[in-house]
This record gives C-alpha cells, structure tokens and sequence, in this order.
C-alpha cells in the first residue's frame, strides 16, 4: 500500500467507487431506460451495502482491529453481490425458453410475500432477469458489476488490514 494511502483514505476512495456505481447504475435506468430486473437491484443493495461500509470506515477510522472487522464486513457485503451477480451470469447463459418468461414484480412480491419467499423467488430468476440489453466491450452489466464487486471487496479488505491509520 502506498504511504499516502492511509485507511481513511482508502475508505474514502471504496465510498467513492460504490457512489460512482450506483450513480451510473441511476443513469442506465433513468437516462437510458433500462429497467433493472430484481437480481439487479440485489446487486445494486450489496454495493449500497458496501458504500455505506466504506462510509462508516472512514468516519469511525478505527484502530486496527476495528478496521479488520470493517475490512472482512466489506468484503462480506461484496460477496453477496458477487454471488448474486454470479447466478444473474448464469441465468442469462442459458438458453431461450429454458427460464420463465415473466415474474411478479419486485415491489408486488414484497407486498404480499415473506422476505425469504421473496429473496428465493428473485434468486430463481425470470425473463426480464435473462434478457441481454446491454454490453460493454462484450461484456453484460452483472460481469461487470461481478469485476466491480471482486475490486470493491479485494480493496475494502486490503485498505483496512493493511493501510496505516490517518493520523
């Protein structure tokens, strides 16, 4: 880690990367028109998670084991949305027909479903899940947004366990 990087910095450069994500997430959605199916709002719930980890981080900047418990949260919250972006790759890898072709939406099943029937719904998938309406040098938005959260994750860990404490 570079000598000018202490941990308040870095959390403060993992706020920033997590606020930019979710940031060009809102463009896609509200300047493109991109509606994001629920497996994209999970991912977008583990980098708000994240962010708001970097955030407490960098005000509290705690000694270093207070850090080690900010960096392994981080990277658990990094995690999730890995995961979740993982089973988003693979429902949209397979093939046309062989994933229900509509769901309920978001905001209905939290209306009227428990939270665990809603999260093992959404995790299942559906149609809008398994569409590809955007790339990017190849790439569909959760492997980018899978990279983004490897990043995030190795970051947060390697910040707080290895960066010396401002001051």
């Amino acid at each position: 880690m570079p000598d000018w990087i202490t941990r308040r910095t870095g959390n403060l450069i993992g706020l920033a990367v997590c606020a930019a994500l979710i940031g060009y997430a809102l463009f896609v959605e509200h300047v493109q028109g991109l509606e994001p199916c629920p497996l994209c709002i999970l991912q977008r719930v583990a980098v708000i998670s994240a962010g708001v980890l970097f955030l407490a981080a960098f005000v509290h900047d705690p000694a270093d084991r207070g850090a080690r418990v900010y960096g392994v949260l981080i990277d658990m919250a990094a995690f999730a949305g890995i995961l979740i972006a993982a089973r988003h790759i693979w429902i949209m890898a397979q093939p046309t027909g062989s994933v229900a072709e509509c769901g309920a939406s978001l905001d209905y099943m939290m209306d009227v479903l428990p939270m665990h029937e809603v999260l093992a719904k959404v995790l299942t998938g559906s149609g809008e899940c398994a569409k590809l309406d955007w790339q990017f040098l190849g790439l569909n938005m959760p492997t980018w947004v899978l990279m983004a959260l490897v990043a995030v994750g190795t970051w947060g860990l390697a910040v707080n366990w290895f960066g010396k404490r401002s001051g």
